[in-house]
Protein backbone atom coordinates (compact mmCIF):
# COMPACT_ATOMS: atom_id res chain seq x y z
CA UNK A 1 0.00 0.00 0.00
CA UNK A 2 1.11 3.56 -1.00
CA UNK A 3 2.03 5.83 1.72
CA UNK A 4 -1.04 8.04 0.38
CA UNK A 5 -3.09 5.32 0.52
CA UNK A 6 -2.03 4.14 3.98
CA UNK A 7 -2.82 8.22 5.08
CA UNK A 8 -6.38 8.44 3.40
CA UNK A 9 -7.70 5.35 4.47
CA UNK A 10 -6.03 5.27 8.32
CA UNK A 11 -8.11 7.26 11.22
CA UNK A 12 -7.64 10.71 11.68
CA UNK A 13 -5.78 10.86 15.07
CA UNK A 14 -2.74 8.63 13.25
CA UNK A 15 -2.68 9.66 9.69
CA UNK A 16 0.05 12.17 10.91
CA UNK A 17 1.93 9.87 12.68
CA UNK A 18 2.25 8.35 9.22
CA UNK A 19 4.09 11.06 7.48
CA UNK A 20 7.81 10.13 7.20
CA UNK A 21 8.98 10.64 4.14
CA UNK A 22 8.66 13.35 1.24
CA UNK A 23 5.66 12.24 -1.23
CA UNK A 24 4.01 13.27 -4.58
CA UNK A 25 1.30 15.81 -3.80
CA UNK A 26 -2.09 15.16 -5.75
CA UNK A 27 -2.24 16.61 -9.19
CA UNK A 28 -3.32 19.27 -10.27
CA UNK A 29 -3.47 20.71 -14.25
CA UNK A 30 -3.53 24.28 -15.45
CA UNK A 31 -3.56 22.83 -19.09
CA UNK A 32 -6.64 20.93 -18.89
CA UNK A 33 -9.99 20.75 -17.45
CA UNK A 34 -11.30 18.29 -15.43
CA UNK A 35 -13.34 15.51 -15.95
CA UNK A 36 -17.17 15.96 -14.81
CA UNK A 37 -17.07 13.93 -11.31
CA UNK A 38 -20.28 12.55 -11.82
CA UNK A 39 -22.15 10.86 -15.09
CA UNK A 40 -24.95 13.31 -16.48
CA UNK A 41 -28.34 11.28 -15.05
CA UNK A 42 -26.76 11.31 -11.87
CA UNK A 43 -25.54 14.83 -12.05
CA UNK A 44 -29.04 16.07 -12.65
CA UNK A 45 -30.59 13.74 -9.86
CA UNK A 46 -27.96 15.10 -7.16
CA UNK A 47 -27.97 18.73 -8.29
CA UNK A 48 -32.00 18.78 -8.29
CA UNK A 49 -31.96 17.17 -4.69
CA UNK A 50 -29.91 19.36 -3.00
CA UNK A 51 -32.47 22.27 -3.68
CA UNK A 52 -34.39 20.13 -1.21
CA UNK A 53 -32.02 19.51 1.34
CA UNK A 54 -32.92 22.81 3.57
CA UNK A 55 -36.02 21.07 3.48
CA UNK A 56 -35.69 17.54 4.01
CA UNK A 57 -32.43 17.24 4.85
CA UNK A 58 -29.75 14.77 3.48
CA UNK A 59 -32.74 11.64 3.45
CA UNK A 60 -33.63 9.82 0.99
CA UNK A 61 -36.76 11.89 0.46
CA UNK A 62 -34.60 14.44 -0.99
CA UNK A 63 -33.06 11.96 -3.47
CA UNK A 64 -36.63 10.81 -4.53
CA UNK A 65 -37.87 14.52 -5.10
CA UNK A 66 -34.52 15.46 -7.10
CA UNK A 67 -35.00 12.12 -9.04
CA UNK A 68 -38.67 13.98 -10.34
CA UNK A 69 -37.67 16.90 -10.84
CA UNK A 70 -34.97 15.80 -12.93
CA UNK A 71 -37.75 13.85 -15.11
CA UNK A 72 -36.66 10.62 -13.40
CA UNK A 73 -38.93 7.97 -11.90
CA UNK A 74 -38.04 7.33 -7.91
CA UNK A 75 -36.54 3.60 -8.96
CA UNK A 76 -33.79 5.86 -10.74
CA UNK A 77 -32.51 6.52 -7.24
CA UNK A 78 -31.35 3.24 -6.79
CA UNK A 79 -28.34 4.61 -8.72
CA UNK A 80 -27.31 5.41 -5.63
CA UNK A 81 -26.20 2.54 -3.11
CA UNK A 82 -25.68 4.48 0.01
CA UNK A 83 -28.95 6.64 -0.81
CA UNK A 84 -28.56 10.10 1.91
CA UNK A 85 -24.49 9.64 1.97
CA UNK A 86 -24.21 9.46 -1.67
CA UNK A 87 -26.01 13.17 -1.25
CA UNK A 88 -23.50 14.22 0.67
CA UNK A 89 -20.72 13.07 -1.03
CA UNK A 90 -22.06 15.01 -4.12
CA UNK A 91 -22.53 18.18 -2.11
CA UNK A 92 -18.65 18.26 -0.35
CA UNK A 93 -17.32 17.48 -3.95
CA UNK A 94 -19.30 19.89 -6.13
CA UNK A 95 -18.80 22.63 -3.05
CA UNK A 96 -14.91 22.10 -3.05
CA UNK A 97 -14.48 22.23 -7.03
CA UNK A 98 -16.86 25.48 -6.49
CA UNK A 99 -14.01 27.00 -4.27
CA UNK A 100 -11.97 28.05 -7.22
CA UNK A 101 -14.85 29.94 -8.76
CA UNK A 102 -15.90 31.76 -5.37
CA UNK A 103 -12.86 33.04 -4.35
CA UNK A 104 -10.35 35.33 -6.56
CA UNK A 105 -7.02 36.78 -4.99
CA UNK A 106 -6.14 39.69 -7.48
CA UNK A 107 -3.46 41.15 -5.40
CA UNK A 108 -0.68 38.76 -5.39
CA UNK A 109 1.43 39.83 -2.46
CA UNK A 110 -1.61 38.81 -0.26
CA UNK A 111 0.30 35.73 1.77
CA UNK A 112 -0.33 32.19 1.65
CA UNK A 113 -2.07 32.23 5.46
CA UNK A 114 -4.02 35.35 4.57
CA UNK A 115 -5.36 32.88 1.20
CA UNK A 116 -6.12 30.07 3.18
CA UNK A 117 -7.75 31.23 5.75
CA UNK A 118 -10.22 33.13 3.54
CA UNK A 119 -10.76 29.80 1.45
CA UNK A 120 -11.38 28.07 4.63
CA UNK A 121 -13.86 30.46 5.55
CA UNK A 122 -16.01 30.97 2.20
CA UNK A 123 -16.21 27.21 2.21
CA UNK A 124 -17.71 27.63 5.47
CA UNK A 125 -19.85 30.43 4.10
CA UNK A 126 -20.91 28.36 1.51
CA UNK A 127 -22.34 26.02 3.67
CA UNK A 128 -25.08 28.57 4.81
CA UNK A 129 -25.65 29.38 1.76
CA UNK A 130 -26.92 26.30 0.48
CA UNK A 131 -29.11 25.60 3.69
CA UNK A 132 -27.82 22.74 5.08
CA UNK A 133 -26.31 24.06 8.02
CA UNK A 134 -29.19 23.38 10.07
CA UNK A 135 -28.64 19.38 9.29
CA UNK A 136 -24.94 19.11 8.77
CA UNK A 137 -25.14 17.23 12.36
CA UNK A 138 -27.03 14.71 10.66
CA UNK A 139 -24.69 14.46 7.28
CA UNK A 140 -21.78 14.30 10.27
CA UNK A 141 -23.12 11.58 11.44
CA UNK A 142 -23.82 9.72 7.70
CA UNK A 143 -20.45 10.39 7.75
CA UNK A 144 -18.75 8.79 10.53
CA UNK A 145 -20.59 5.32 9.26
CA UNK A 146 -17.52 2.75 9.83
CA UNK A 147 -18.25 2.15 5.87
CA UNK A 148 -18.63 6.00 4.99
CA UNK A 149 -15.70 7.07 6.60
CA UNK A 150 -12.74 6.21 4.38
CA UNK A 151 -14.74 7.86 1.60
CA UNK A 152 -15.48 11.48 4.09
CA UNK A 153 -11.90 11.58 5.08
CA UNK A 154 -10.29 11.46 1.15
CA UNK A 155 -12.84 14.04 0.98
CA UNK A 156 -11.93 16.41 3.58
CA UNK A 157 -8.35 15.76 2.74
CA UNK A 158 -8.92 16.56 -1.19
CA UNK A 159 -10.56 19.76 -0.24
CA UNK A 160 -7.29 20.57 2.33
CA UNK A 161 -5.24 19.77 -0.71
CA UNK A 162 -7.41 22.33 -3.04
CA UNK A 163 -7.44 25.13 -0.48
CA UNK A 164 -3.52 24.81 0.08
CA UNK A 165 -3.01 24.82 -3.61
CA UNK A 166 -5.62 27.40 -4.59
CA UNK A 167 -3.73 29.49 -1.62
CA UNK A 168 -0.78 29.10 -4.13
CA UNK A 169 1.25 26.63 -1.48
CA UNK A 170 4.33 25.13 -3.49
CA UNK A 171 6.02 23.22 -1.07
CA UNK A 172 6.72 19.67 -2.18
CA UNK A 173 8.57 18.17 0.98
CA UNK A 174 7.13 16.33 3.96
CA UNK A 175 5.17 19.54 5.09
CA UNK A 176 2.82 19.06 2.21
CA UNK A 177 1.08 16.18 4.40
CA UNK A 178 1.52 17.85 7.68
CA UNK A 179 -0.11 21.02 6.25
CA UNK A 180 -2.89 19.48 5.03
CA UNK A 181 -3.44 17.02 8.19
CA UNK A 182 -3.63 20.13 9.99
CA UNK A 183 -5.61 21.98 8.14
CA UNK A 184 -8.31 19.08 7.49
CA UNK A 185 -8.32 18.91 11.84
CA UNK A 186 -8.79 22.75 11.66
CA UNK A 187 -11.84 23.00 9.27
CA UNK A 188 -13.42 19.37 10.89
CA UNK A 189 -13.54 21.36 14.10
CA UNK A 190 -15.06 24.98 12.40
CA UNK A 191 -17.52 22.97 10.56
CA UNK A 192 -18.73 21.21 13.53
CA UNK A 193 -18.57 24.54 15.77
CA UNK A 194 -21.03 26.01 12.90
CA UNK A 195 -23.73 23.90 13.14
CA UNK A 196 -24.10 25.98 16.28
CA UNK A 197 -23.84 29.05 15.31
CA UNK A 198 -26.60 31.40 15.72
CA UNK A 199 -24.87 34.69 15.01
CA UNK A 200 -25.29 36.84 11.81
CA UNK A 201 -23.22 35.57 8.63
CA UNK A 202 -21.01 33.12 10.89
CA UNK A 203 -19.41 35.64 12.79
CA UNK A 204 -18.63 33.28 15.86
CA UNK A 205 -17.72 30.68 13.54
CA UNK A 206 -15.10 32.88 11.35
CA UNK A 207 -13.66 34.15 15.02
CA UNK A 208 -13.55 30.00 15.84
CA UNK A 209 -11.54 29.55 12.38
CA UNK A 210 -9.24 32.50 13.56
CA UNK A 211 -8.64 31.28 17.17
CA UNK A 212 -7.83 27.48 15.77
CA UNK A 213 -5.72 28.84 12.82
CA UNK A 214 -3.47 31.48 15.79
CA UNK A 215 -3.23 28.23 17.83
CA UNK A 216 -1.80 26.45 15.08
CA UNK A 217 0.57 29.38 14.52
CA UNK A 218 1.77 30.06 17.57
CA UNK A 219 1.33 25.85 19.49
CA UNK A 220 2.77 24.52 16.38
CA UNK A 221 6.29 25.71 16.63
CA UNK A 222 5.87 25.18 20.92
CA UNK A 223 4.81 21.40 20.89
CA UNK A 224 8.04 21.40 18.14
CA UNK A 225 5.76 21.75 14.76
CA UNK A 226 3.34 20.69 12.90
CA UNK A 227 2.97 16.98 12.94
CA UNK A 228 2.42 17.11 16.72
CA UNK A 229 -0.05 19.75 16.84
CA UNK A 230 -2.04 18.18 13.72
CA UNK A 231 -2.40 14.81 15.82
CA UNK A 232 -3.30 16.58 18.67
CA UNK A 233 -5.75 18.45 16.70
CA UNK A 234 -7.33 15.34 15.05
CA UNK A 235 -8.03 13.57 18.13
CA UNK A 236 -9.32 16.80 19.95
CA UNK A 237 -11.95 16.61 16.77
CA UNK A 238 -12.66 12.88 16.83
CA UNK A 239 -13.33 13.34 20.85
CA UNK A 240 -15.37 16.43 19.86
CA UNK A 241 -17.45 14.16 17.46
CA UNK A 242 -18.10 11.29 19.64
CA UNK A 243 -19.15 14.08 22.52
CA UNK A 244 -21.88 14.62 20.13
CA UNK A 245 -22.62 10.98 19.70
CA UNK A 246 -21.24 10.17 16.65
CA UNK A 247 -20.06 6.17 16.26
CA UNK A 248 -16.13 7.13 15.51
Amino acid sequence: MSLRNSLLRAPATLRPLLVQQPARALYHSYEHSPAPPYPETETKILSSALTHVPTHGFTQEALNLGARDAGYLDISTNLFRKGAFDLILYYLVTQRLALANRVQFPDTTTGVGLKVRSLTMSRLRANGEAGVVPHWTGALGHMSLAENIPASLRELAKLSDEIWFLAGDKAVDASWYTKRATLSSVYAAAEMYQTQDQSTDFKDTEAFLDRRLEEVRVMGSAVGGTMQWAGFQAGAVVNLLRSKGMRI
